[in-house]
């Protein structure tokens, strides 16, 4: 993993180059440069181990995408705002199946910290919410909910959020 100077100074030189190489008359050559200078400033936005990680989970392998995870050295230093926020909301996703309490503060700073997506911020909402359920704090459990039903503008989440509202009537 390249930090993220390292990969806009690659962004840049990989620019420079392409023009330089559409100055001379090599205009194929320019045009594949173009685009390895895409993918750098690709990844600079989407870190590629948390790309991995995603990759990983829609598998439901838990462990590779905790492996992929910890590949991720010095988080605050190494990803932007919102990788972080994906960082701590799959962290979220993988301690939720075994300690709620580690999970709960994972979730708590991916909310924080944002997501670039309101989708994958509704879900983080409904995933903390169903843990505030367990834990019997219905009051900010409903909270979340109706934060998530905001969040949730293209209807995806519905369904949960309706079954969640129904356990809720049953504590």
């Amino acid at each position: 993993m390249f930090p993220k100077i390292i990969k806009l100074i690659l962004a840049f030189f990989t620019i420079a180059f392409s023009v330089y190489q559409f100055y001379e008359g090599s205009v194929g050559n320019g045009i594949f440069l173009l685009l390895i200078c895409g993918m750098f400033i690709l990844l600079y936005y989407k870190n590629e181990f948390i790309l991995l990680a995603f990759f990983q989970l829609r598998k439901q392998n838990f462990e590779g995408t905790l492996k992929w995870l910890n590949r991720i050295s010095n988080p605050e230093q190494n990803l932007v705002v919102k990788q972080q926020g994906y960082f701590n909301y799959l962290h979220g996703i993988i301690l939720s199946q075994t300690n709620l309490t580690k999970a709960e503060k994972y979730f708590k700073k991916a909310i924080e910290l944002g997501m670039s997506m309101d989708t994958d911020l509704a879900m983080a909402n409904l995933s903390l919410a169903g843990i505030y359920m367990q834990k019997r704090r219905k009051r900010e459990a409903t909270l979340l909910l109706n934060k998530a039903k905001k969040l949730d503008s293209q209807g995806m989440l519905v369904g949960q959020i309706k079954e969640m509202k129904q356990q809720m009537k049953r504590i």
